[in-house]
């Protein structure tokens, strides 16, 4: 019997890859073949996929960005990006095709839909986005990573939690280490986008603990290349130890080695500290699409296991309370883990992956 084959579309974000990446895993393991669909900014998040993913780029595009000739362009752009993947999708017909968000994942989902194949969306933010809601009823099944999630009127979500991917997994439920006068690990996560008002305040935060606490701290922090060089200073005249990088390959381990994790309310790096179980002070991104991020936050901050600051209202001062405060109460600190780790869904990609087969089985085309 062939393999049945999962062509999955996502957009160009870590946001939308991570979780892709994690059921293309899980999917992988059950014998199926599957393909990636995404275009040349998403292809830059594909180095953790495996080998045995197909990558195909297609053409697509946004109104967001561009002047009006690039604007103008943009029908044509996603059209032909829609009959390519029509074209793919009849010489090597898939079972079923899932669409995580953004826009390059209009190609593959268009398609199907023109072609009446089994779809599906899968939405990690407890608000849809803007993509997924054009297609939230034209699937047939809408999955949610976040709950509640805000759904159109007459659409039924299933709620499968973020898909992690397998590096986080070996670290989920990781021993915790309270805070104590012993080295201590802070780790910054700004995400791929508005990260500098981050690196505007919590190097400015740290610098004010008390020198009791401070010389017990290092801390990784995730900073824009063009934010680098005056992040670093900043730690270095603190007297902190600090790795500045733009990007941390090596992020589930940091978080399970941290004591505290600051970070923006994505939602997969929610889903990333509510499975490894983690305390955190989060500051939803205020520009994100319908304030996606306070929704992603209220979570882990109705369980006990995160502190939540508005950027409006984030200050050095501000945050530098906060951080004190989960550092000298480590009993508290060690109850903020285990509740994360009480709303943490480490079983999405199997979830996910089950309804995905189960669509494909019933061959859902409507």
């Amino acid at each position: 019997m062939a393999q049945p084959l999962l062509i999955i579309a996502a957009g160009g974000t870590g946001g939308h890859m991570f979780p892709a990446q994690a059921l293309s895993e899980e999917m992988l393991r059950r014998g199926w073949r599957v393909k990636l669909s995404t275009d040349a900014r998403g292809a830059r998040y594909t180095g953790g996929f495996s080998h045995a993913v197909q990558i195909e780029q297609m053409s697509s595009a946004t109104f967001a960005r561009g002047g009006l000739l690039a604007k103008a362009a943009v029908p044509f752009r996603i059209l032909g990006g829609v009959v390519s993947a029509g074209w793919k999708m009849l010489r090597d017909r898939p079972a079923a095709v899932i669409g995580f968000g953004g826009y390059p994942s209009i190609p593959a989902l268009g398609a199907a839909t023109v072609l009446r194949l089994p779809r599906a969306i899968h939405e990690q933010n407890g608000i849809l986005g803007r993509v997924n809601r054009v297609f939230a009823k034209r699937v047939g099944l809408v999955a949610c990573g976040t709950w509640p999630t805000d759904l159109p009127e007459g659409i039924n979500g299933l709620h499968t939690g973020n898909p992690v991917r397998g590096a986080v997994l070996a670290r989920a439920a990781a021993p915790y280490i309270v805070p104590g006068d012993y080295p201590m690990s802070i780790v910054v996560i700004g995400g791929s986008q508005g990260a500098r008002v981050l690196s505007d305040t919590v190097p400015a935060a740290i610098a004010q603990l008390p020198e009791g606490m401070r010389q017990y701290l290092r801390v990784a922090h995730q900073a824009r290349p063009e934010d680098h060089d005056r992040v670093v200073a900043a730690y270095g005249e603190a007297g902190i130890k600090a790795d500045v990088q733009p990007f941390f390959s090596d992020i589930p381990k940091r978080i399970a080695e941290a004591q505290l994790v600051i970070s923006r309310s994505g939602a997969s790096s929610v889903a990333d500290l509510s499975v490894i179980g983690r305390p955190s002070i989060l500051i939803p991104y205020a520009a994100a699409t319908g304030d996606h991020q306070t929704a992603n936050a209220r979570g882990l901050v109705a369980a006990g296991a995160a502190i939540m600051v508005p950027e409006s209202k984030l200050t050095p001062a501000t945050l530098a309370s906060q951080i004190e405060t989960i550092f000298m109460q480590p009993d508290a600190a060690n109850r903020m883990a285990r509740a994360a780790l009480g709303v943490g869904k480490p079983n999405a990609a199997v979830e996910l992956a089950d309804l995905v087969e189960t669509l494909a089985a019933k061959d859902i085309s409507a």
